[in-house]
């Protein structure tokens, strides 16, 4: 049936990218006052809508491409299940239904939600082709999420948490390249031609600046006087193991497992991932919040 492919092509299973909306709220120390906490699970809702809507388009114009790949031939519109029209008014429909949403919120998150759609819009059609700008294309999306959260309720964003965020989002975007690079081969520039551009190597030395990026960003971020004073809590720095444990994790699944093509599914898909990631969320409310 053509709802079932509408929603297998909007990948629910990809939204828990939308968690980040509550980032902000989280970190700020705020996210046990009702107002912002529905706020924040709006603005997650219409994310939900709108990636489901640009993941809808990228079928529709990669489906060719698709039915060369030995795992993405299997969605619905490379295989054939929805037709092309149906999956553009889906597309047409949900994206309409997430800024009417957003509308009702405040206008700060129209502007960020719309730049979410013409930023993956623009991917699709031309930056997805320019490289080292695709890859950063990519990282905006998980930004965005971040400041559509602070933006929703009017908490205001950290610095450290958007730099943060942005270099583990092209930490997990040069993984993903790395994996497509080395899961198609020879057939990787037929798939996608931006593959030409890159080698295992010059991913391999990217991913290096940016996890080291990464861990001591946060490091510093965990041990900054100025956080400490603010957030009333010098404990910060123990959640770093976590975070050193979850990159160098990571990285294994993608060197020796030859995973990274879809974070979500390494994280859902590893356990010890998986475990050390709920871990870091419990240690980082009880810092926060258990007093």
């Amino acid at each position: 049936m053509s709802v079932i492919a509408i929603v297998r092509s909007a990948r629910p299973q990809q939204w828990v990218k939308n968690v980040l909306v509550f980032a902000p709220l989280v970190f700020a120390q705020q996210a046990r006052e009702p107002r912002a906490l529905g706020l924040a699970t709006a603005a997650f809702a219409l994310f939900c809508l709108a990636s489901g809507a640009v993941y809808l388009v990228n079928d529709l114009l990669d489906c060719e491409q698709d039915r060369q790949h030995p795992r993405k031939c299997r969605r619905p519109i490379a295989a054939g299940e929805l037709a092309p029209r149906v999956a553009g008014a889906a597309a047409a429909v949900l994206g309409a239904l997430a800024l009417a949403g957003a509308a009702l919120v405040g206008p700060g998150l129209v502007l960020v939600l719309g730049a979410y759609l013409a930023i993956s819009l623009a991917y699709a059609r031309a930056l997805k082709h320019v490289v080292i700008v695709d890859v950063m294309t990519l990282a905006s999306g998980f930004l965005l999420r971040v400041v559509a959260g602070g933006v929703a309720t009017g908490v205001p964003l950290s610095m450290w948490l958007l730099l943060c965020t942005s270099l583990l989002a092209l930490f997990l975007g040069f993984g993903k390249r790395r994996h497509e690079l080395v899961l198609l081969e020879a057939g990787a520039a037929s798939h996608r031609p931006i593959l030409a551009e890159y080698s295992p190597y010059y991913l391999d030395q990217m991913i290096a600046v940016v996890t080291t990026s990464t861990l001591v960003c946060y490091a510093l971020y965990t041990m900054d006087p100025a956080v400490h004073q603010k957030l009333h809590t010098s404990r910060l720095p123990l959640t770093i193991p976590f975070v050193l444990y979850g990159i160098f994790r990571y990285l294994y699944l993608v060197h020796q497992k030859e995973w990274g093509g879809d974070p979500t599914q390494a994280v859902v898909g590893d356990r010890p991932l998986l475990v050390n990631i709920l871990l870091w969320i419990i240690a980082i409310v009880l810092i926060l919040y258990a007093r």
